[in-house]
């Protein structure tokens, strides 16, 4: 069988046990297409088939997006990544950490934007220990004025965020959260323009990325696929909001740096194009070769790198994605310098610079980031590349 036939097999499975509705691949060699395969539907219900231009909602795979957006203000000198965040959000001034117990106490230090972009900031998600449950406040809140026709912008829903208590001293532990909202909102305040904007006039029109946003306008809107959870049996269609992220009819208050973003296969193949190039696309340069490396380096230190997931293992992280450093630990075959990330509905991004090789999946189905077919599909690709 070839490449092709193998990965068709493996999406059309996922796709018949009900793993995902639709599943799209493309991998790119040396930034030339190798292989593009989809199986499924992107509407279950009307039987309408996924396409190379349907749009999926990326959720955290927003995540590597922002950080690029934030290299390119570190590249001009306009942002320090040692600066605290309180200088351009005052929300977070006087931090404060809540223990296991709830106790309150003053922080060591407030966030540095490096903190953001290693998440190591002490911010986080909505959850059950004290800190979460107070981000869960917030969310809750911005839920009701969405829902309202409404909702925090950018600015006031970070600053808001910042009045928490976090859940460690800045820089102490790795913890997965709302740094890349924050950071967002930090790229919106040193620049001067809303965080949408400065991403579609820096990053979005150079590389060509004409279908990614934070909303689908109405000519587009037939494009963006459904999204689901599974239910025992099969796959219902899933309509709420998560994260203060889930209406893409109107443009939103919120442009959330974290998980707010939709786009294409073919739209992220020209981000992960552009990273692969050492920043340039097309003859223009985006980052630059410094900024990419520092992107791609690992972060962590060893004491932070132990609070990461175990499906994480051989990974480390640094600027809002996984890096590679221990391939033999990981769970699938790859290679040391891999470097990528995923979305909470099964978007996923890998590049392999020492291949050359870029390799982008998408679906939309809740609760998902790197799917047993998304392991699959690599351990194939890598088992072929060797061939």
């Amino acid at each position: 069988m070839s490449l092709q036939d193998k990965l068709s097999a493996c999406l059309r499975q996922a796709v018949e046990n009900h793993e995902a509705a639709g599943v799209s691949l493309l991998i790119l060699k040396d930034g030339e297409e190798l292989c593009h395969v989809r199986e499924g539907f992107a509407d279950t219900a009307s039987g309408k088939p996924l396409r190379r231009d349907s749009i999926f909602r990326l959720y955290s795979q927003s995540k590597p997006v922002t950080a690029a957006a934030a290299m390119i203000l570190a590249d001009r000198g306009v942002i320090d990544l040692m600066a605290p965040v309180d200088q351009y959000l005052p929300g977070f001034a006087n931090p404060r950490v809540i223990e296991a117990d709830g106790t309150i106490r003053p922080a060591l230090r407030a966030p540095w934007i490096i903190d953001l972009l290693g998440m190591t900031s002490g911010l986080c998600y909505p959850d059950l220990d004290p800190a979460g449950q107070c981000a869960d406040r917030v969310f809750r809140e911005d839920h009701e004025q969405i829902l309202a026709g409404g909702g925090m912008s950018t600015l006031e829903f970070c600053n808001r965020l910042g009045e928490l208590p976090l859940a460690f001293d800045p820089g102490a532990h790795w913890r997965y959260g709302t740094s890349a909202d924050i950071l967002g909102a930090v790229i919106e305040a040193a620049s001067g323009k809303r965080f949408g904007e400065f991403l579609r006039e820096e990053i979005f029109e150079p590389l060509g990325m004409k279908d990614t946003a934070f909303w689908v306008p109405e000519e587009k809107r037939d494009r963006l696929v459904t999204c689901y959870r599974r239910v025992p049996g099969g796959l219902e269609e899933f309509n709420s909001l998560h994260l203060a992220v889930g209406r893409y009819d109107v443009e939103p208050a919120f442009e959330s740096g974290g998980a707010g973003l939709v786009s294409t296969l073919d739209d992220y193949a020209a981000f992960a194009r552009m990273l692969m190039n050492g920043g340039t696309a097309e003859g223009r340069r985006i980052l630059s070769e410094a900024a990419v490396r520092f992107m791609t380096a690992p972060q962590l230190n060893e004491n932070q790198q132990k609070d990461m997931w175990e499906n994480l293992s051989g990974y480390n992280y640094s600027c809002l994605m996984r890096v590679c450093d221990h391939p033999g630990r990981a769970v699938l075959f790859t290679e040391k310098n891999e470097y990528g990330w995923d979305g909470w509905l099964g978007t996923y991004f890998a590049n392999l610079p020492d291949r050359g090789i870029t390799f982008l999946l998408a679906q939309n189905v809740t609760d998902t980031g790197t799917a047993p077919v998304t392991r699959k599909c690599r351990n194939i690709l890598a088992a072929c590349m060797d061939c």
